[in-house]
């Protein structure tokens, strides 16, 4: 889901935060969570994301994009959603966020149809869970049993969003160190980069590698500098999977191989002779694999650092504390 910083597609998996990895409460956490409580939780989600797909199917990638970014910022915790209060400055407008997240007003009404079966009870970090999977799976991507039971943080914080959320020229040694320090690996690192099979960027997020980078094929950077000249055009949008932008699949890992990566953050993971190059050239040709990775990444990246048994709340309003 800016130059440098501003209107990053850094999306999904390439949200980092530079602090410690606690799962302790993630224990707490259980696919069965709303099974008394809420049992319709599942189909109420789940007809909103499709209603919103439907319409617009760059929504799914949004609404993917906003569970990573709310995970690797204060843990997976709603604080995301958080408008600007009195007390405290959100998330919405740190540098990376700003004019660039998508899809909140999906998840109002989601929360609506949530609150109408079950007032009170389901929080709004465990919707953008479920909602992202959902996304993913309505798109053409896995399933995954969505662990559940997180509780809404009452306060956001717009410095540790600034930083923690890095820009679209990391470099691989910085990608790997800060989803290492959320508790993920290489592999999950590479897996969770394939969201960007489906997805939208900004120009200012891949200008400098169209027109500076060599790791490019040439027709590829070509065909980009048409829509994002180099002093002008900087919300025009390019598809981060040029091949099937609305489709989960594997073109995201060919494109690498074809040095079709729209962000240097994307290419680098084939570049060179990296680490990564093995995994990328593994999921290219596995769907099987890629898929499956993918699902086992989403779910521990589900488990980071959640609000859990008396500790947050359950939002009435997922923009506002209770």
């Amino acid at each position: 889901m800016a130059s440098g910083r501003s209107s990053s597609m850094c999306s999904i998996w390439m949200i980092v935060l530079l602090v410690g990895f606690t799962g302790s409460s993630s224990a707490q956490l259980s696919t069965n969570f709303y099974s008394k409580s809420c049992p319709k939780v599942f189909h109420a989600v789940k007809s909103v994301v499709r209603s919103a797909v439907k319409k617009e199917k760059r929504i799914g990638a949004s609404l993917l994009r906003l569970h990573f970014h709310d995970c690797f910022v204060k843990g997976c915790d709603g604080s995301v959603l958080l408008d600007d209060t009195s007390s405290f400055t959100g998330e919405k407008t740190a540098a990376p966020n700003n004019n660039s997240l998508r899809g909140f007003k999906v998840v109002d009404k989601i929360k609506s149809k949530v609150e109408k079966r079950c007032p009170g009870v389901v929080s709004c970090a465990d919707i953008l869970a479920i909602a992202a999977r959902d996304s993913v799976k309505i798109l053409g991507g896995p399933s995954w049993k969505v662990k559940l039971g997180r509780r809404d943080s009452k306060t956001a914080s717009l410095a540790a969003a600034n930083r923690s959320l890095p820009a679209p020229t990391s470099t691989l040694s910085q990608l790997k160190t800060g989803f290492r320090a959320v508790g993920l690996n290489e592999r999950d690192l590479v897996a969770l980069s394939g969201a960007h099979t489906i997805g939208k960027a900004k120009c200012t997020s891949f200008r400098v590698r169209i027109y500076n980078e060599t790791n490019i094929d040439a027709s590829f950077a070509k065909a980009r500098q048409r829509k994002c000249p180099r002093t002008a055009g900087d919300n025009n949008l390019a598809p981060l999977d040029v091949q099937t932008p609305h489709t989960f699949d594997t073109a995201y890992f060919k494109n690498l191989i074809n040095q079709k990566g729209l962000l240097h953050s994307d290419q680098i993971l084939y570049n060179n002779g990296g680490s990564t190059n093995s995994l990328v050239k593994k999921y290219s040709g596995s769907a099987h694999t890629f898929n499956s990775d993918f699902a086992k990444a989403m779910i521990k990246m589900g488990d980071n650092k959640p609000l859990t048994g008396s500790n947050g709340e359950i939002r009435l309003n997922c923009r506002r504390p209770n």
